[in-house]
């Protein structure tokens, strides 16, 4: 019960970032304008871009969506958070596509959410790797 109100949230929390008409409102985007500009100035700093915080927050954003594909399919079933990244990610493009003349839709987005996903998978795996207890040796026989 616990999962399934965590999934349902998470997938609202997704829903509302990415099928609004506006992604962030005009005070969050003057914000975001000013620290980029603040990095651009710096030399270490400059690399820092307005593409590669999205793409970052992309998969940061998906990488949920691995990690509860991995709770509910098991660690059998890992191989459905990729796909379940892919397919959510390009419902959204085609949803801002298609009804959102604001949003602009991307592979971008894909490739970054669909990463995001394999990250959280990963981060499954390897957690039910550590907690999983050893397997008993068998005695050498010649």
């Amino acid at each position: 019960m616990v999962l399934a109100i965590l999934t349902a949230i998470y997938a609202w929390a997704v829903g509302w970032l990415t099928l609004r008409a506006a992604p962030y409102g005009s005070d969050i985007a003057s914000a975001l304008d000013k620290l980029l500009g603040w990095f651009a100035q710096r030399e270490a700093t400059a690399w820092i871009t307005f593409d590669r915080v999205e793409f970052g927050s992309n998969v940061a954003m998906f990488i949920p969506l691995g990690v509860i594909a991995v709770l509910w399919f098991g660690v059998r079933g890992w191989w459905l958070a990729p796909i379940l990244g892919a397919l959510a990610s390009v419902g959204i493009e085609v949803a801002q596509s298609v009804f959102l003349d604001s949003r602009v839709s991307d592979v971008r987005d894909v490739v970054a959410n669909t990463t995001g996903a394999v990250i959280g998978m990963c981060l499954m795996l390897l957690l039910a790797f550590l907690l999983s207890p050893p397997s008993p040796r068998r005695p050498r026989t010649a």
